[in-house]
């Protein structure tokens, strides 16, 4: 995985761009609150993927590659033209997209962001401010700091990420131990916001169908081949 420095210009929108290039070995897809867009450089086809709920272990064709684009939270509704409240778990093929050249984007992502990204209204700057503090706290207590409703802010991600405020920081939390490795987990529960480590090994493997110790040691759910 070859990952792109995401300009100024682009980062209201856009999370991470990389190119990646499969391998013969196991991949795995984490839980990710965040919808992505694929380009399959080889074909042309461009998918884009919604929130994933839970991780998919998988083998794809060695040597494909293709561009990937994680957006921020509610930067893929000034992309796509529609909000993703109903893609989370789903991987929808797309013809095209308004003003975004698909060729240029396998040849120069970047440029190709910049120049449909140019003129559309920025994301709401109180859903990255909301996914920030659900990063450390509960979704009573960041509606309460935003001044919003709890069912206001459970539609604000709604509409703007596909996700309630809930299952958001369930998967951040996950990702926040997948980001920090082996180590002494009862730290690391702690660290990710968990009420202890058996609260933490539960919601693991929930989400990724072993605990965080099976999984750190290699010993992790089968893998399926790619379909397409």
């Amino acid at each position: 995985m070859t990952p792109l420095v995401v300009p100024p210009a682009l980062l209201p929108w856009v999370a991470g761009i990389d190119v990646a290039t499969a391998a013969a070995s196991a991949a795995v897809d984490v839980p990710d609150h965040a919808t992505t867009l694929l380009l399959r450089v080889d074909s042309g086809e461009l998918v884009v993927m919604g929130p994933r709920t839970r991780a998919a272990y998988h083998l794809g064709p060695p040597g494909r590659s293709c561009v990937r684009v994680r957006m921020r939270p509610g930067g893929a509704g000034a992309l796509l033209g529609r909000p993703p409240r109903d893609l989370a778990d789903r991987v929808l093929p797309l013809r095209a997209l308004p003003g975004l050249d698909v060729d240029r984007l396998a040849a120069d992502p970047i440029a190709a962001l910049e120049t449909a990204l140019t003129d559309r209204p920025e994301p709401a700057g109180r859903l990255e401010e909301a996914a920030r503090l659900l990063a450390g706290t509960t979704v009573a207590a960041a509606a309460a700091r935003l001044h919003l409703s709890e069912r206001r802010l459970r539609t604000l991600f709604t509409e703007g990420t596909g996700l309630s405020p809930k299952r958001f920081a369930r998967i951040d939390r996950v990702r926040a131990v997948l980001a920090a490795g082996p180590g002494r987990w009862s730290d690391i529960a702690a660290t990710a916001g968990y009420y202890d480590q058996s609260h933490m090994t539960a919601e693991f493997r929930r989400f990724m169908g072993v605990t965080p110790a099976a999984f750190a040691g290699g010993r992790r759910p089968a893998a399926t081949r790619c379909a397409a």
